[in-house]
């Protein structure tokens, strides 16, 4: 065997040591149906990168990974799917999109200069916070309820918020993971619980 240009880390323990046993890998995806399959052919959690355009476009990749898990042999009812989207909660909508956007922009104008897309204006950013789109931005309930849609049209199981994109105050930020645990969460599972009891 060839032996790399590292030295061997023989008899070296990985700390800290995951509480799960087995220890939870996922395969994330931004839409790959390469990556989507081979998630489900090996049975493990799917994570999906919904950071632009609608995310129900992304409920067929769900059904496909479904549909390899069950042609492999796994349990589809026991496999998890996650959303990895971007978003910040305020106590107000307004409030929350005009402190958002700022980073936002300047992070999304870095990206598309490197990669050759257009501008990011104020106009796409709104368009993303609507509930069709793929920005989780607004007051606790407003984003509760497009975790919810996410849920009930994509086939999520998981919600993964990314707080922030590029630079924010840390005080907004913790703020925005308090209203995330302490309001939305909640309301989502509240919300998901009738709506499963109901044979959804």
């Amino acid at each position: 065997m060839e032996r790399g240009h590292r030295p061997s880390i023989n008899n070296l323990g990985v700390y800290p040591r995951p509480v799960q046993d087995p220890f939870p890998i996922w395969i994330g995806s931004g839409g790959n149906t390469e990556s989507v399959i081979r998630a489900g052919l090996l049975g493990l959690p799917l994570v999906l990168a919904i950071i632009g355009g609608r995310p129900v476009q992304f409920a067929p990749l769900v059904e496909l990974y479904k549909k390899a898990a069950n042609k492999a042999g796994h349990d589809v009812s026991k496999l998890s799917v996650a959303s990895h989207s971007h978003g910040f909660i305020a106590e107000d909508s307004e409030v929350a999109a005009n402190k958002f956007f700022p980073s936002t922009q300047q992070v999304m104008n870095k990206l598309g200069k490197e990669r050759g897309w257009g501008l990011y204006e104020r106009s796409t950013f709104d368009a993303a916070r609507t509930l069709e789109g793929a920005l989780y931005v607004g007051d606790p309930a407003y984003v509760a309820e497009k975790i919810i849609h996410l849920r009930k049209n994509v086939g999520i199981t998981r919600f993964m918020l990314h707080v922030p994109v590029g630079s924010m105050p840390h005080d907004e930020v913790m703020k925005a993971i308090e209203l995330l645990g302490k309001e939305v969460a909640p309301i989502v599972r509240e919300e998901i619980a009738k709506w499963e009891a109901e044979g959804n």
